[in-house]
């Protein structure tokens, strides 16, 4: 039997209505957002030791990375502290700041201050807990011509 015209669009709106929830929590979640410029040598190191490797890991499922170069890009859509170094990592979840670090000295640093960064965040991360980063030599294994 066919629905009416009026049932078809309750049906539509809610759908609707639906998605736009969805779509809102999504850009609502957590995220980590690298803040670099051109010419940023300590970028272009991380670049090289963990750029590759974030989206593999548990913290990219927990928090997607953003590049924002500040060089072109218009900013980014979160509300943060003002960047003075780059890189800079800002934490963000519902477009606010958490947390950040600042700087680059190498991945054994990145991935414990990233670890403590996450612990930020409010809804507590199982996936994370008892697994360990990367050690350096494990970095260096999973990069290609290294």
């Amino acid at each position: 039997m066919p629905l009416h015209f009026g049932k078809r669009l309750a049906i539509l709106t809610l759908l609707a209505l639906g998605a736009g929830v969805v779509l809102a929590g999504a850009a609502q979640a957590a995220e980590l957002v690298m803040f670099r410029r051109d010419g940023c040598s300590w970028c272009a190191k991380w670049d090289r030791e963990i750029g590759a490797i974030y989206p593999k890991t548990e913290f990219n499922r927990r928090a997607p990375l953003r590049q924002v170069n500040l060089d072109h890009d218009s900013g980014a859509d979160i509300v943060h502290a003002p960047i003075h170094y780059t890189p800079t990592f800002v934490l963000a979840e519902g477009g606010q700041e958490l947390g950040r670090i600042e700087g680059y000295p190498g991945d054994d640093f990145f991935w414990f201050r990233l670890e403590k960064l996450l612990e930020l965040l409010p809804i507590p991360a199982p996936a994370l807990k008892g697994v360990a980063a990367p050690s350096a030599a494990r970095t260096a294994a999973l990069e290609p011509g290294r």
